[in-house]
């Protein structure tokens, strides 16, 4: 084989064989669902934008699909898995599939929510297939972990994607949306259908994009600022007055609203993340 052949991507065969190999049968607790379309693993590379200057992080490699349309474009590849049987797997399958680009690629075994650091230069992007059930979580831990992301593409669950690209004021807008928007411009990207996957979910999935942008200025710590976001949202049909208290004597509350020209009558959800960070710098913490 020549050495500037690109990655054989997955079938559908190749996918039960290698889980059979395993003796794997996909679970839902780790949200297990793996693709086995090759057009839909180019396309959510081609629509991540990556190319050869990016190291690209993947969560949840599964059976390694992504990472070889992955290792098609970028320049470095660096997969986190927290099961230690498709961890151990994932380098055979790169070497069967992708010889050539082997030697830029890594994988972790961990836990995505507590990983702490990852080997090598610096990550630029953030594409996955990510595990329905911590997605959000698993998005937001690695955008705080990981400044030197620039962008991203992720596949989640359709109404999470929804929630991640919402603006203020609208129905699915909450906790996730304001916090997504803290780290970044995100936008929906795209609906995927479920007969790509195996085995099929019962749900839909969406795209996400996002690009990093700096953070509000704020004398505030993000910390105080996402506090207060989750006790705006904490009980969706209270005012912020009543909502805020949990965090401060209510003339306190009314102080920092007034402070940020927030109505005290308001609810979370009509607040974009600028407001959240005035009202944060308002209290006394």
């Amino acid at each position: 084989m020549s050495t500037s052949a690109g990655p054989r991507l997955l079938g559908p065969a190749d996918v039960r064989r290698l889980a059979a190999e395993l003796d794997l049968r996909p679970t839902k607790q780790r949200g297990q669902n793996f693709v086995i379309d090759a057009n839909t693993v180019r396309r959510i590379v081609r629509e991540s934008g990556v190319g050869p200057q990016d190291v690209v992080v993947e969560v949840g490699p599964g059976l390694g699909s992504l990472t070889l349309a992955l290792l098609e474009v970028a320049g470095r590849v660096v997969a986190i898995e927290v099961d230690d049987k498709l961890a151990g797997l994932l380098p055979a399958t790169i070497a069967e599939h992708a010889p050539a680009q082997a030697d830029r690629f890594e994988v972790v075994l961990a836990d995505a929510m507590r990983v702490e650091e990852l080997p090598g230069p610096p990550p630029t992007a953030l594409v996955a297939n990510l595990p329905y059930n911590v997605s959000v979580p698993v998005l937001l831990h690695l955008l705080a972990l990981l400044p030197s992301l620039e962008r991203g593409l992720v596949m989640v669950q359709a109404e999470v994607a929804d929630r991640l690209a919402a603006v203020p004021g609208s129905k699915v807008y909450g906790v996730p949306s304001v916090k997504a928007a803290w780290y970044a411009d995100v936008r929906r990207a795209g609906a995927i259908g479920r007969n790509v996957f195996w085995p099929a979910p019962n749900v839909d999935s969406g795209l996400v994009a996002w690009t990093r942008r700096e953070p509000p200025a704020t004398a505030a710590s993000r910390q105080q600022v996402f506090a207060v976001v989750d006790a705006a949202f904490a009980h969706r049909r209270k005012a912020l007055r009543g909502a805020l208290r949990v965090l401060a004597p209510g003339d306190a509350v009314d102080a920092a609203l007034a402070a940020a020209g927030v109505d005290p009558l308001a609810r979370g959800e009509s607040l974009a993340i600028e407001d959240f960070v005035r009202i944060a710098e308002g209290l006394p913490w």
